[in-house]
Formats: structure tokens, sequence, C-alpha cells
């Protein structure tokens, strides 16, 4: 039995971080598929293994069933409990501030006024749901790119896969999602034409995952 299961939707940007994560450290994992359209992250099974009622939900066997039901806390878990593989943090401190930076620019800025939850209440009271994602991704793309000027390289910091790249990619996809250019932002579009070709996060991706939608997974 794998170490760790992981509750994701294939679409959860979220849940996307940790999928990449576990990809790039070579970690083998269960997944349960939750389905958010449908609600299922509502129901109370769900609802007993994450108050929060949202993916993911990374469960860590060895110790103790431990349920972390926010991405970042699981990223840096995973990066304690596995450190010697794949590190999502630089080594000295200017760099891993950087790197945290960057992951917060999605993560705090973009990720959490973008979600399903967020766009459902904009719709239930007639709201451009589609307006309100792309000028608040949009920004959030702005904000890295100007911020990732001082630290890109390959990657987002440097050379090697840092927690910024684990969570641009998926806001990426997030972009591309609601037909959002990434030619106004030149470093992103650089980082993730070089990241879209890792094997980790190619594992990671939407379309390729067993619950995405065959019209969908048509398109990868």
């Amino acid at each position: 039995m794998p170490d760790y299961t992981l509750y994701t939707y294939f679409r959860s940007s979220c849940s996307g971080r940790l999928r990449i994560a576990l990809h790039l450290k070579n970690l083998d994992y269960t997944p349960v598929y939750v389905n958010l359209l449908q609600g299922e992250q509502a129901s109370a099974a769900h609802r007993a293994l994450n108050p929060s009622a949202t993916v993911p939900l990374l469960v860590a066997h060895a110790d103790g069933d431990l349920r972390i039901g926010q991405s970042m806390a699981a990223l840096e878990y995973l990066d304690e409990k596995h450190p010697g593989v794949a590190p999502l943090l630089p080594a000295d401190a200017v760099s891993r501030a950087r790197a945290r930076a960057l992951a917060n620019i999605i993560a705090c800025d973009v990720q959490p006024v973008t979600n399903l939850r967020i766009l459902k209440r904009l719709r239930a009271i007639d709201a451009d749901a589609q307006a309100w994602s792309v000028e608040l991704i949009s920004d959030g793309l702005r904000a890295y790119e100007e911020t990732a000027a001082a630290s890109a390289g390959r990657y987002s910091v440097g050379d090697a896969v840092t927690v910024a790249d684990v969570a641009l990619m998926p806001a990426v996809w997030g972009a591309e999602r609601f037909g959002i250019s990434l030619d106004p932002y030149p470093a992103v579009k650089k980082i993730a034409a070089n990241l879209s070709e890792h094997p980790a996060f190619r594992k990671a991706h939407p379309f390729v995952q067993p619950d995405c939608p065959d019209d969908l997974r048509s398109k990868s």
C-alpha cells in the first residue's frame, strides 16, 4: 500500500500542486477522486475527513493517517519528510524567500478568489464569473512576471524546480482554461514552456488524470 492517499479532482489547481510534488519526489500514492462539480466535496463523508470540504486532502499513512487539508502545508510536509529527493526549497535563505514569495502570489492572491466556491457565488448574483477570473488571474501573472525577473533562470528561481513552479504551473493550466494568453508575460511563458517538458508536470496535467472526462482528455 502506498504511504499516501490523495483526495483530488483533475481540474483543481491545488490538487495539481500535490500531484506534481508527489511525482517530483517519486512517491507512490493512492488517488481518491472527488467530483467538485457534483458537490462530492460537501458530502458528510468528505467533511468528516476534511472539515474545509475541499480538495486536495493528503493522508500520510506512515504518520498515523495524518490528514493535511491545505495544499501548501502538504507541500511543506512532503518536502520535510522527503528532503533528499527534489527539494522544493533552495538551499540559501534569499532564494528560499523568493520561491516562497512567488508561490504565495498564486496560493494567496490568485487561487482563493478564483476557485469554484467563489465562482458559484458570483454566478448566483448574476455576476460575470469569467471576466472576474480573467482579470484576477491576469493580475497574478503580471505580479509573478515582475517578481520573477529577479530570480528566473530555466525555472522560476534559477535552474532547479522549486515550490514556486509547483504553484505556478496549475495556475497556467487555469489561465489556458480561461483563454488567457501568456504573451504579455514572457518570463512566465518561458518558465511554463520548460516546465511543460518536465515528466513530473506532464504526469500531473489535469487532462491525463483518470477522472478527466473523455472530451477533455482528447485535447491533451
